[in-house]
């Protein structure tokens, strides 16, 4: 090869180069020139046969280095090219109104033990956890449940071992947390948290929540039943509505003396009678009364010295009815159409 054709080959190239438009059309050209049967690989391969093998090398290499540097060039002008193209093509206009975009909701549970939480947090009370797995004596023995006690029968539990069990309620927390102390001193909780019994219907499930609620103080502070009312009015009327009255019906739970169940106005019916609250205008809410001395003084407190009051509302109950949900299942079972409709601000 002599210096003129080499310089022949180079001008080919060079107008090639200026007729190529897109990527792809370069990448095939680069196939044509470079490739196993390529135009510049022959020209290689004819060093073999060169008379003067130096310099039909150096015309050889003279051409392929004049390709790469035009391949180089016109590669990164036509990347240019098709960026502005995709800018051009993707660029967003910030005037159109956006999307929703889906996002996760909470649990009402979730919303509810929340709004509880931060409720008696602003009353002073401080939020304590307890184990699930609970042994009989703090789940019963410590709250006034001896063993062979006919109470036991209201709470059917989920047993692990003899002494092992699914706490029946949050109640265990009480002792344990009175039986934390050095020495005997105020108490102001709440205790939200999961507990077990075997029921399992509209309005029961074998797993429910529970918050229970526990004051205790000295006798000449005068801790009484009037302030486990107002407490428990200012809970309801919270919870479920401002124009609720409350009403404290006589029961009988071993861990409180005096026992009573608590009803508040139906907050469907405002008190009337409808099927809600089976005509009779209240709902019952809460268990609740002031502390046993047996109770106390399991616990390291003398009953002389000390009082207090106890109360226990479901979760679950208090959800169904704040926010209307007619079977406590629905609650359980995760379904994305009845989670979503809590996607909202919660009043």
């Amino acid at each position: 090869m002599t210096e003129e054709k080499a310089k022949l080959i180079m001008e080919e190239i060079s107008k090639r180069f200026e007729k190529i438009n897109d990527l792809k059309e370069l990448n095939d050209y680069k196939v044509e020139q470079l490739g196993k049967k390529g135009k510049i690989t022959e020209l290689q391969a004819g060093i073999r046969d060169a008379v003067n093998k130096k310099e039909y090398g150096m015309l050889v290499n003279k051409v392929k280095n004049h390709f790469n540097e035009l391949y180089e060039e016109k590669m990164k002008l036509l990347e240019e090219v098709e960026l502005k193209k995709k800018l051009e093509s993707e660029k967003i206009d910030i005037t159109l109104p956006s999307k929703k975009i889906r996002r996760g909701t909470k649990h009402p549970m979730t919303l509810t033990i929340e709004k509880i939480e931060d409720l008696f947090v602003s009353m002073g009370y401080d939020v304590v956890d307890g184990p699930e797995l609970e042994t009989d004596e703090y789940c019963f023995e410590r709250l006034n449940l001896p063993k062979d006690h006919p109470a036991r029968d209201m709470q059917d539990s989920f047993y692990i071992t003899e002494d092992k069990l699914l706490r029946t309620q949050t109640s265990a927390v009480q002792a344990r947390y009175m039986k934390s102390k050095s020495e005997p001193e105020p108490i102001r909780i709440i205790v939200p948290g999961k507990t077990y019994r075997r029921d399992d219907d509209a309005t029961h499930a074998p797993q429910f929540g529970q918050i229970e609620g526990l004051v205790i103080d000295k006798k000449e502070n005068n801790v009484s039943l009037a302030d486990l009312k107002g407490t428990l009015e200012i809970f309801a009327r919270t919870m479920l509505g401002d124009d609720l009255d409350i009403r404290f019906r006589p029961s009988y739970f071993p861990f409180t003396e005096p026992s009573y169940e608590v009803d508040v106005t139906c907050f469907k019916c405002h008190g009337k009678g409808c099927n809600l609250c089976k005509d009779t205008g209240w709902i019952e809410v809460f268990a609740a009364g002031m502390v046993h001395p047996n109770v106390l003084r399991d616990n390291g407190y003398d009953p002389e010295v000390w009082g207090g009051f106890a109360f226990g509302p479901g979760w679950d109950r208090i959800t169904m009815f704040k926010y209307g949900i007619p079977d406590i299942r629905l609650m359980y079972q995760n379904d994305v159409r009845f989670l979503n409709q809590f996607d909202r601000k919660d009043d």
